[in-house]
């Protein structure tokens, strides 16, 4: 369980492949900030870019931990997949799980991604940027004006929410403040970039309830 709330910036610096087919994963190694991985072990959950991941080795003098992508994650998510290229150099943003005696800054985050994005828009205006992003149509329905949404890992309050036609998806419309921009990775995005989504946890619940009530009034 996550918040949304970035807690470090890390790099992949290595890559191996767990086999010889592309049905294989890799095994992906991320380089942190010294002192992030103090409070880590081997098991613990570390969400990348919002995916939930599970550390299976440590290098604590080398300030590095690793984990195993399975081929399904890799094709599932943006940005692991370009990132598992050592000759690449981007930020992806890192979060530790959820504790119980946490605050919970953001909203609750599974850390499992609903879906891929695609920026059309992203600006500076005034002190903050515009992010537009297009959602894919399966995750349309999701989407609500002062809702939340998870964009690489980072909760986030859509502003605007604008349907397209013939089952296209919808373009939202999130406002990120000088602080967002500085210590996330979102600084790096730019039209055409895809991202991670993953839904609001309560909209599907709401979803589910009304699935149930509809069964139920169509019932004899």
């Amino acid at each position: 369980m996550f918040t949304g709330i970035i807690t470090g910036l890390g790099r992949i610096v290595a890559a191996h492949s767990l086999g010889s087919s592309s049905d294989h994963g890799k095994r992906l190694t991320i380089e942190v900030p010294p002192g992030y991985l103090d409070d880590v072990g081997p098991g613990d959950s570390i969400a990348l870019n919002g995916a939930c991941m599970t550390v299976v080795s440590l290098e604590l003098a080398r300030h590095q931990f690793s984990i195993d992508i399975s081929a399904e994650s890799l094709d599932k998510t943006s940005g692991l997949s370009n990132l598992s290229n050592p000759a690449q150099t981007g930020t992806i943003n890192l979060e530790k799980a959820l504790r119980a005696h946490d605050r919970l800054g953001g909203h609750i985050v599974s850390g499992h991604v609903d879906g891929i994005g695609s920026v059309t828009y992203f600006a500076q205006i005034g002190e903050s940027w515009e992010l537009r992003v297009l959602a894919p149509p399966e995750l349309a329905k999701y989407m609500a004006y002062k809702g939340s949404i998870t964009v690489n890992g980072v909760s986030l309050t859509v502003n605007r929410v604008a349907d397209l036609p013939e089952k296209q998806g919808c373009e939202i419309s999130i406002n990120l403040i000088p602080h967002t921009v500085q210590n996330t990775a979102l600084g790096q995005l730019a039209a055409g970039t895809t991202v991670n989504l993953e839904i609001d946890t309560v909209a599907r619940y709401v979803e589910r309830m009304l699935q149930d009530t509809h069964q139920q009034a169509q019932t004899p």
